[in-house]
């Protein structure tokens, strides 16, 4: 789909790139001939991650471990990304999410999720930001949100509350910055299977069955066709794109959004009663 040169150079930096969606986004940017950097907490995954994109794309894949709740800790992980070269494009996937009735929530649940999603977004927006603006130079931003961001969702308040702020952010920093070279947008994906977080989200085979029902493509996403999206808004061919938030679900929240789609359960026989009403 994309010219083998879309990204060529463009060094670009993934919160939560050693795993999941971020894992995928980064093995597809290489492709494209970026350069990375990626960071999480656990450093023997960003280490098996990087060796194992070495393979393929040898040298291109720097990495560092990094709590993004912690803000002096990402700033100095921006700072030692910038001694080899400027950064050219965040990524913000890092995410931490749970099932959970809200009542039964701790604070310290509460924060450890929000923590993650909304101020590691920030902290990493405002870092790179400010040095884009210092030095002049144009950046990118994109934010891995979520499909219900702008709805709100039952029993994920913390995540439904931070992703709804990173949406925010973004709004606000398009308007901000826009003018200035540094332009931001998010995707919110659907339903895209990681081995961690799917087991975590959806309890049991039933679940899954009655989630897949939601969807009208009647499957859930590729990791593939996220990570083509991603491509596209980080590069310059999607320049005049800013303050926008790419839904990737397969139509999943329009059609939890109709009052009328429950209706797709009705027999023939009900519908012929319906008609003859």
């Amino acid at each position: 789909m994309f010219q083998k040169d879309l990204l060529k150079d463009r060094r670009i930096l993934i919160t939560g790139g050693g795993t999941g969606l971020g894992k995928s986004m980064g093995r597809r940017f290489l492709e494209l001939g970026a350069r990375l950097v990626i960071c999480g907490r656990r450093a023997e995954v960003l280490e098996a991650t990087a060796e194992e994109f070495d393979e393929h794309f040898a040298g291109r894949t720097a990495w560092r471990s990094c709590d993004v709740r912690d803000a002096a800790a990402l700033d100095a992980l921006v700072d030692w990304a910038w001694e080899e070269a400027p950064l050219d494009a965040l990524v913000n996937n890092a995410a931490g999410n749970f099932i959970a009735r809200s009542e039964t929530l701790s604070p310290r649940a509460v924060d450890a999720v929000i923590g993650i999603v909304l101020q590691g977004s920030a902290y990493a927006t405002l870092a790179c930001g400010r040095r884009w603006l210092e030095a002049g130079r144009a950046g990118t931003v994109l934010s891995i949100v979520a499909s219900y961001a702008a709805t709100g969702s039952a029993y994920v308040l913390p995540s439904a509350m931070g992703k709804a702020g990173v949406v925010a952010m973004t709004r606000s920093l398009a308007v901000e910055w826009g003018g200035r070279g540094i332009r931001l947008n998010a995707i919110a994906p659907g339903p895209f299977p990681t081995e961690g977080a799917w087991k975590r989200l959806v309890p049991s085979e039933e679940a899954e069955r009655q989630w897949l029902k939601r969807i009208p493509l009647g499957r859930v996403g590729e990791h593939g066709e996220l990570a083509d999206l991603a491509a596209y808004l980080l590069a310059g061919q999607s320049a005049y794109i800013n303050g926008e938030v790419v839904t990737i679900d397969g139509g999943e929240w329009l059609k939890g959004a109709g009052q009328f789609s429950i209706l797709e359960s009705l027999s023939e026989e009900e519908w012929a009663a319906m008609r003859a009403r």
